[in-house]
């Protein structure tokens, strides 16, 4: 595991950048509480105006899901459609964040080029940013990035710096090949600047200021818990760091792919991309979670394709890991509970990947159904606490 002195981009403090005003940024922070169904009467001029695509951010539907397992009946589960944002995913807000904080600081300055390492969608959300605001966009990829993604990062102007297979540690990963790239661009480019978003702490402030309060402003009471991919940590640590403070009894619950160094639990290679690491992040601080869940590739995807053909919806391969930790979760009670589930992005950009029946039959992966999918939920554990906190010291 790499040492956290030793990560790429490991260059910022606590101190770098203040929080802004939950009202000077971004504009949808001072809008109506969001979640709530509109009335089918209301009249079209309710629909807020946005100056750009940034300023429409954040304003995605709150769903109950109904129809993917027994346990639906019971507890009120609810998907923050964060994959409705403009580009398809909750990466845009951070992305936008740390552009706008950037700037305010002078890093970034008209003319700029922005370089960073992302397997799809912060590059994605860094691109759209850029396109917004006219700046160069360098994304650092990997031979793990779709063709979709390829696509897509290209179809909004940002040029793509591959980083060779060669370049891949032990147990297959690339992320630190990929982060030393991205490092080695912002130091040689004029005007370059690297968000380095797997070490940044305003990763961390963007969440705490933008979707935990949206988070707040659907369920006024705080729901019973809310569970998280845990990734850079970015989202993780900004929703906890806020519900501590306005909704203590709100339990947080993190979830990683099976093979990723986070939790603890045995290294592998995994197909996931969005959840796993091969080091422990720098925002990541496990003293935060109430329950943890590694969750294998074959039943985040499984529940995947549960979501779309039981409740209609299309999500990306975490929103499975994810959904799939809350349901095993949720069972642990007997009262009534609520529980509110990040989706972090959308599943058109995995058609051809979790969604292709050519590629998980290359890959070795079985697509649960029925039955055989609400046991494998069933029997999924969360991972011991004592063995997680160990693993980040």
């Amino acid at each position: 595991m790499a040492s956290l002195s030793s990560l790429p981009g490991n260059r910022f403090n606590a101190g770098l950048g203040s929080p802004v005003a939950a009202s000077a940024f971004p504009a949808a922070l001072s809008s109506a509480p969001l979640g709530t169904a509109p009335l089918a009467s209301a009249p079209l001029a309710s629909v807020p105006l946005a100056t750009s695509v940034t300023d429409a951010l954040g304003r995605v539907p709150i769903v109950r899901l109904n129809r993917l397992h027994p346990t639906c009946n019971q507890h009120d589960l609810y998907l923050k459609l964060e994959s409705c944002n403009p580009g398809g995913s909750i990466k845009e807000k951070n992305a936008a964040y740390l552009v706008h904080q950037a700037e305010q600081s002078g890093q970034l300055r008209p003319g700029g080029t922005i370089v960073e390492s992302s397997s799809g969608n912060f590059g994605i959300g860094l691109a759209i940013v850029g396109a917004t605001r006219g700046y160069r966009v360098l994304i650092v990829i990997d031979a793990k990035t779709s063709p979709t993604i390829r696509r897509m990062l290209q179809a909004y102007g940002a040029e793509l710096v591959e980083v060779p297979l060669e370049a891949a540690d032990a147990h297959g990963s690339m992320q630190v090949a990929r982060m030393q790239r991205a490092q080695e661009l912002e130091r040689t480019l004029p005007g370059a600047w690297y968000p380095a978003q797997h070490t940044n702490p305003q990763n961390v402030e963007a969440h705490s200021l933008w979707t935990a309060q949206e988070i707040a402003a659907a369920f006024p009471v705080g729901p019973d818990a809310i569970v998280v991919g845990v990734s850079t940590a970015g989202q993780l640590t900004g929703i906890s760091r806020y519900f501590q403070q306005h909704s203590p009894k709100t339990r947080i619950i993190g979830v990683d792919v099976a093979g990723s160094a986070i939790l603890g639990t045995p290294r592998h290679a995994y197909k996931m991309t969005g959840l796993g690491l091969s080091f422990i992040p720098p925002n990541y601080d496990p003293q935060v979670l109430d329950a943890a869940y590694s969750v294998s590739d074959a039943l985040a995807f499984s529940v995947c394709h549960a979501l779309a053909q039981r409740e209609g919806m299309l999500l990306g391969a975490s929103t499975g890991a994810i959904v799939a930790a809350a349901l095993a979760d949720v069972q642990r009670f007997t009262q009534p509970q609520t529980y509110l589930l990040l989706n972090p992005d959308r599943g058109d950009r995995y058609l051809e990947t979790v969604y292709d029946a050519d590629w998980l039959k290359q890959h070795h992966l079985t697509i649960l159904q029925d039955q055989d999918l609400v046991q494998a939920i069933n029997h999924l554990q969360p991972v011991p606490l004592d063995l997680v906190r160990r693993a980040a010291q």
